[in-house]
């Protein structure tokens, strides 16, 4: 660890792995971060190497684990995982298209302790949603999934991947997911990697994820009594919610805050992703290895990875995001920050706030 002020350094507490156990999937989505397709994996850990894998997290904490993909389904050893997983005490949750979820999928999730399923749609309809999912009856089957999985006693998280293509839909997802009993919904603010490149054109604006941030903030207040709305991939969320504070709305800031976590970009200070090779990452769309668990063991490279280290500091933040009085709570999104300049610690591309600092200076 760098020895510096103890003001500039962000304690790590390991809360959630997101660990991508294969990039094979049975969709095209046009957002992929993984570029996924229908080929098997020929290269992904083998069986033994993830049991060790989780007996290395647990050297570190119990965090929650979220089992990912491409699509995990697909993964030969996603159930001998979340079950050796469940067995060590560790809550596990599967991030999932919904569409390969049948009676019998949902039945056996919940035997190995799955406790909760992130199911993406993206559209409220089934035309535009198998449009962009690239498959014709995503939309129906993801649906369904949804329906099978609170049917086994899993809950259900609705996730949205946001872009200028359905932004203006919101209102719909979010009356969906209220409507199929999901206790969650997170709009994903895209981060442009892997497939998703090509979707540069309709990334929304800094003025455009300012809207859509503060609609957030403004629906979790509406519905804070029947679902829990959160952005995901916005760490200058964090901002709106520090400034609802400050403009009089204290208890409502504060219960959303709490729900939120404490931070904005988590990648290397309560998160970390690891890939179907096990490359470990800040998060999935920071694709700069943190460390290599073929190599290393888990708890080296969160303690002592150079990656890791940086994100803790928050004093080595530059540009605007390094000036922000913010930068405690937000951080910017690193990934962003990466795929835009190739430094993780520039600043924050799609935020629309000026620093006090930087407004008095013109």
């Amino acid at each position: 660890m760098h020895n510096l002020s103890s003001s500039n350094l962000i304690k790590p507490e390991l809360r959630m792995v997101a660990w991508e156990l294969t990039r094979a999937c049975n969709l095209r989505c046009a957002h992929c971060r993984a570029s996924s397709d229908k080929e098997v994996d020929s290269d992904v850990l083998p069986l033994k190497s993830c049991m060790d894998i989780v007996n290395q997290i647990i050297e570190v904490s119990k965090p929650v684990v979220i089992l990912t993909g491409g699509e995990p389904l697909l993964s030969d050893n996603m159930y001998d995982i979340a079950r050796y997983s469940t067995g060590k005490g560790l809550r596990v949750v599967l991030g999932t298209n919904g569409t390969l979820i049948t009676p019998k999928v949902a039945a056996d999730l919940k035997k190995t302790g799955v406790s909760a399923v992130g199911i993406s749609i993206d559209y409220p309809d089934a035309e535009s949603q198998d449009a962009f999912r690239g498959v014709k009856g995503a939309f129906e089957r993801a649906v369904s999934g949804i329906g099978h999985s609170l049917a086994a006693g899993i809950s259900v998280q609705v996730n949205t991947t946001v872009t200028r293509l359905n932004f203006e839909h919101l209102e719909e997802l979010l009356r969906l997911a209220l409507d199929v009993g999901a206790s969650a919904f997170h709009p994903f603010l895209l981060v442009p990697t892997g497939r998703g490149e090509d979707l540069k054109s309709v990334e929304l604006s800094a003025e455009e994820y300012e809207r859509v941030l503060n609609w957030v903030y403004d629906k979790q207040v509406e519905h804070s009594d029947r679902i829990f709305i959160k952005p995901t991939d916005a760490p200058h969320y964090m901002r709106i919610v520090a400034q609802r504070k400050q403009q009089g709305q204290e208890a409502i800031a504060k219960s959303v805050h709490a729900r939120s976590m404490s931070r904005g970009c988590l990648a290397g200070v309560s998160f970390c992703f690891i890939s179907h090779t096990g490359i470990v990452q800040g998060c999935g769309y920071l694709t700069f290895p943190a460390g290599d668990l073929k190599k290393q063991v888990f708890k080296e490279i969160w303690q002592q990875s150079p990656l890791f280290n940086d994100l803790r500091d928050i004093s080595k933040l530059k540009g605007k995001c390094g000036s922000c009085e913010y930068k405690r709570v937000c951080g910017g999104c690193r990934a962003r920050a990466y795929e835009a300049t190739g430094d993780y610690l520039e600043a924050e591309p799609y935020c629309f706030y000026w620093p006090s600092v930087c407004q008095a200076a013109f």
